[in-house]
């Protein structure tokens, strides 16, 4: 297993359970619970042979992600508000301390005596805009007059929440998402559902006042917390609305990693087993022919031998991401900034391919790319015209002048010692009916030897009848 394996299984288990910690008590979870049984179900079957109902629930896994998108446009939208990097930067931050806790607990338990029913909404680090409905907009302090007329029964803004954000009263009537657990016991009205719904969706803090009973009670992250009396309501709030900061720098390395052992085991045990079945599910050995290139040549030395114009690779492609890696136009690219005169061994490895993402190198033949490099040569040789075909019957030959007559070529001095002249392509005599000026391509007398710079040469027929 590879360092790259390891942080991948334990990034998405650290996503997987955060996501968990979120909608643990919504019904997203559930939804997604829902899910993986029918994926183990299409597993079963597919491997079964039930290719009828292994069918209808590929066909069925096809619709079901875009009905999770409409469904639960809410809380996908919160979920990448929450994994978003730079929502700090951007929203203002939650000035706590401005709000005078002391004053709105001796107004909600003002309210638990005298049975008002009251539903307190204080915003913290997330926006609570898109699950607020019909809410009147205010703007003033938190006073313990004003939330209590607001909560009078004869008020025309007491059927509804009072939203609380940086320390003001922002907000009245508003109606808050109500909480579809199954959990909940069937004494709790309305009130505490709402207070329970809008706490499992967000990080906000929600104090309820039974209308019933008079009994006072603070929901967050969707649990609910009976409160006894005005000092505990006290500190209640304030170890809720603390600082990120200083909440943070309380809690120890240890305790973080302790803390809620066994859904954490639990959630690296489902990664690594997914991890196992994507791994096997990879698309095996493919074997493919990438085509070899070079860069990087030294000026003073030339290749002596000539490099294969193919080299075999055995892919190993993840089946999820590409179908077949027949598709893929793949090359072995050589640097030989570093050669030197004589023979080279050059190892062919994974970082010689540029590969697309989930492509991983498994063998190469050859794995060794023997490369003989030598000083590198001119000499002029002299051009001669290859010939074919006749010149007609009724015309003669008077003279064939080449310009240039020699042309230089490059290549190693082996190699120049065995050419001793350059030949053009063949020109057809048998085409030429006057004297004429041809522009005839050279051709080289081996890979080794380039020509430079010229690559064709004038030829002027000179001819006459007879």
């Amino acid at each position: 297993m590879r360092i790259q394996d390891i942080a991948d299984i334990l990034i998405m288990t650290v996503l997987v359970y955060q996501l968990y910690i979120w909608f643990r008590k919504t019904r997203a979870l559930q939804v997604v619970l829902g899910l993986a049984s029918v994926a183990l179900m299409y597993i079963l079957t597919k491997n079964l042979g039930l290719f009828m109902t292994s069918w209808i629930l590929q066909e069925l896994g096809t619709v079901i992600f875009i009905l999770i998108i409409v469904v639960f446009q809410g809380e996908i939208r919160q979920a990448l508000y929450r994994f978003s990097l730079l929502r700090n930067f951007f929203n203002r931050s939650e000035e706590s301390a401005s709000l005078d806790i002391q004053k709105l607990s001796n107004a909600v338990f003002a309210f638990a005596d005298t049975q008002t029913g009251a539903l307190i909404v204080i915003e913290r680090q997330e926006k609570l805009d898109d699950h607020l409905i019909h809410g009147v907009p205010l703007d003033c302090l938190v006073s313990s007059q004003l939330i209590s007329s607001i909560f009078e029964n004869s008020s025309p803004l007491h059927d509804g929440a009072v939203i609380i954000r940086s320390g003001r009263i922002s907000e009245a009537s508003s109606h808050l998402p109500l909480s579809v657990s199954i959990d909940l016991p069937q004494h709790l009205g309305t009130r505490h559902r709402a207070a329970l719904g809008l706490s499992e969706r967000t990080d906000a803090i929600v104090i309820v006042v039974s209308e019933e009973s008079g009994a006072v009670s603070v929901a967050s992250a969707g649990e609910l917390l009976i409160v006894g009396s005005s000092e505990e309501l006290i500190f209640i709030l304030e170890s809720y609305l603390i600082t990120q900061s200083t909440k943070t720098g309380n809690v120890s390395i240890k305790d973080r990693f302790f803390k809620n052992l066994i859904p954490k085991f639990v959630t690296l045990m489902l990664v690594i087993v997914c991890w196992l079945l994507i791994n096997a599910k990879q698309g095996g050995i493919q074997s493919v022919n990438a085509q070899v290139k070079f860069h990087n040549l030294p000026e003073s030395l030339i290749l002596k031998n000539d490099l294969p114009g193919e080299i075999e690779v055995q892919l190993k492609v993840l089946s999820t991401v590409f179908s077949s890696s027949k598709k893929m136009e793949i090359s072995a690219d050589f640097d030989l900034e570093k050669i030197h005169e004589g023979v080279n061994s050059i190892p062919v490895d994974s970082k010689t391919f540029q590969l697309p993402l989930g492509v991983s190198v498994a063998k190469v033949t050859p794995s060794v790319l023997k490369i003989i490099a030598e000083k590198k040569s001119f000499r002029d040789l002299p051009v001669i015209l290859k010939k074919t075909g006749h010149l007609p019957n009724s015309l003669k030959l008077r003279s064939i002048s080449i310009e240039p007559m020699r042309v230089r070529v490059i290549g190693s001095e082996s190699a120049l010692n065995q050419v001793s002249q350059i030949y053009t392509e063949p020109l057809d005599f048998s085409s030429i009916r006057k004297s004429q000026r041809y522009e005839v391509k050279l051709t080289s007398p081996s890979p080794q030897v380039q020509l430079k710079p010229e690559e064709t040469v004038s030829v002027k027929l000179s001819v006459s009848d007879r």
